[in-house]
């Protein structure tokens, strides 16, 4: 364990190389920061943090620089993330409030995260199987076709055209989609198939092969869209920063669905952050990465994750601020929507 003025040194070291991105020596620390400590003795600390590998030479008779496990340290004792002004916070609900639909929701939360941090935004979409049906819609196109639409509590939309078996009145129609809604609504939708799997029984005899015609279209309709969905944006950010692994990796990286689910973390609550420093990353592509991730959802019940992913040389309470916030607009915006 470090002592108090070791860790106000590493901190000290930290903030000064992710402004500067230059190495850092005892003098301009003992210069710029209110140590109350001789640089000798910042030279003696900083002997022992590279020893304990807290920090690390990068080239001969230059200063020093944080390394992964220096950073994460550093973001473990973090004392507190820095919150955003009362004019970004207005900002943010105004640009979110201003989403017509979820798609809509998930393109402005990129661009959002993307420039209040200047690293890339990755975000997931509500997942289906953690969603609820709000509305079931069957909307008659001809005598023979109907649009079948599905519309979770998250906002999503699900649409699918059906080819009847026979003519079907609108009173028909109108009298299906009152039995769907009332068994369906606020349903888990990984409960959908046994809530309706005697549905066409409950009904009259000559409404039984058209229901299940349209339950075995809602039905497919659940299994095609069981696939995670992830949106980034703000890879130009990238252009400017510096990996000790190169770009291409991380390039590669964004391009994996797969590979941006893992990175976002598994389920761990909503108010709590995950950072993944460096070598902490699963994929080699991006061990020169940092990735800051949140849950967001509706009351207390996590839909989905978002997150940024830049250089490990990174400020961390500012991201980890930025993340933590937009994660609970979201979540506020699809609560009301």
């Amino acid at each position: 364990m470090l002592d108090d003025r070791k860790l106000a040194v590493l901190r000290a070291i930290v903030e000064d190389y992710v402004s500067t991105n230059e190495p850092v020596g005892s003098k301009a620390l003992a210069d710029r920061h209110n140590l109350g400590v001789s640089p000798a003795t910042i030279r003696n600390d900083m002997a022992a943090l590279e020893e304990q590998g807290y920090i690390a030479q990068p080239h001969t008779s230059a200063g020093r620089v944080p390394t992964d496990k220096g950073y994460r340290l550093f973001v473990d004792r973090l004392s507190q993330i820095k919150p955003l002004s009362s004019a970004e916070r207005r900002a943010i609900e105004t640009f979110l409030a201003g989403a017509v639909d979820l798609d809509e929701i998930v393109m402005r939360t990129v661009r959002l995260l993307a420039q209040l941090t200047r690293q890339v935004a990755v975000v997931q979409y509500p997942s289906l199987t953690r969603s609820s049906v709000r509305h079931v819609e069957i909307v008659p196109l001809s005598d023979r076709r109907v649009m079948l639409v599905l519309i979770t509590n998250t906002g999503r939309v699900e649409q699918r055209v059906v080819d009847l078996p026979e003519d079907v009145a609108d009173d028909r129609i109108a009298n299906l989609r009152g039995v769907l809604n009332g068994c369906l609504d606020g349903c888990g939708l990984s409960n959908v198939p046994d809530t309706i799997a005697d549905l066409p029984e409950r009904l009259p005899q000559e409404d039984r092969q058209v229901a299940a015609t349209i339950l075995s279209v809602l039905l497919e309709t659940l299994v095609e869209r069981h696939e995670e969905k992830i949106a980034f944006g703000g890879t130009a950010n990238l252009a400017g920063a510096d990996f000790s692994v190169g770009l291409r990796g991380v390039l590669e990286a964004l391009e994996e669905q797969v590979v941006l689910i893992r990175l976002l973390g598994e389920t761990h609550g909503m108010s709590e952050l995950t950072v993944r420093i460096g070598s902490e990353n699963p994929y080699s592509g991006l061990r020169g990465t940092s990735i800051v991730a949140a849950g967001y959802g509706s009351g207390d019940r996590e839909l989905a994750r978002l997150g940024v992913l830049g250089p490990t040389r990174m400020d961390y309470p500012v991201t980890m601020g930025a993340v933590r916030a937009v994660a609970r607009y979201v979540g506020q915006i699809l609560a009301g929507s």
